[in-house]
């Protein structure tokens, strides 16, 4: 039934469907865990980054990106997908600060890239874009947003969220810890909770981390691997010492 569907972008199947649109999600279910934290200091992103091979040069493999000094991006599923999103978006900023004189809000950014990918699922010979965007920044007033585009063009605001293959996962986590998450006193306590996040669902070794900070008026700055593997190590203590509890309390 489906394959007499999804030949084009612009059929719904009988139940109401875009086929390629519900084929765009499963690529970025595919896509590598990325999550965003929204507190009242800082926006912190989050990724999941996939092995580097020896000879490759690392900067070139960046999945956080600068849409404009106080707007940040990052993203799961087909990554050139995103870097076409990602330079139209910052085409877009730059241009709104030339004409407008002041730079865009974050919702305003958000609502372009959303419209540009809701424009390819309804259009002849386009596809969906298979990617899921994490977006996080500062409007002039100070107030910082965190917020999600889908490949269907829908958005939504968060004060923490994730999306990749184990987004769901990271999800109940930020859930069950949002409050504490949300008030962290200081940026480097919302580090280490997104470290912490992707560490408890991915389990992998620090290397395979990137975290990016932003505050308010400031430069975008990347955390250290010295920093991640540090905070990596005193997480894997952490949750050793409250395993180690829990047995305790168990026996007894």
């Amino acid at each position: 039934m489906n394959r007499n569907y999804d030949g084009a972008v612009t059929l719904f199947s009988p139940d109401g469907h875009l086929l390629q649109v519900g084929y765009a999600q499963e690529a970025v279910l595919r896509g590598s865990t990325v999550v965003g934290l929204c507190t009242k200091d800082c926006i912190v992103l989050g990724v999941e980054k996939k092995a580097v091979d020896s000879l490759q040069i690392e900067r070139t493999v960046r999945k956080i990106r600068k849409l404009d000094d106080h707007i940040l991006i990052t993203f799961a599923g087909l990554t050139a997908d995103a870097r076409v999103l990602i330079d139209r978006a910052q085409s877009e900023a730059q241009s709104h600060r030339l004409n407008r004189e002041r730079p865009a809000t974050v919702e305003y950014i958000t609502r372009y890239i959303a419209n540009l990918k809701q424009l390819y699922t309804q259009s002849n010979g386009l596809r969906p874009f298979g990617v899921s965007c994490l977006i996080g920044g500062f409007d002039d007033d100070g107030q910082p947003h965190l917020f999600q585009t889908e490949p269907s063009g829908i958005y939504y605001e968060w004060q923490a969220n994730s999306t990749g293959r184990l987004g769901q996962t990271v999800r109940g986590y930020l859930e069950k810890n949002g409050t504490e998450m949300i008030a962290a006193p200081n940026e480097d306590a919302a580090i280490k909770h997104v470290v912490r996040a992707l560490h408890l669902t991915t389990t992998l070794d620090a290397s395979f981390y990137e975290v990016a900070v932003l505050r308010r008026k400031q430069p975008m700055t990347m955390v250290s691997k010295e920093t991640l593997a540090s905070l990596v190590s005193l997480i894997k203590q952490e949750i050793a010492e409250e395993q180690a509890k829990q047995k305790l309390r168990t026996a007894t």
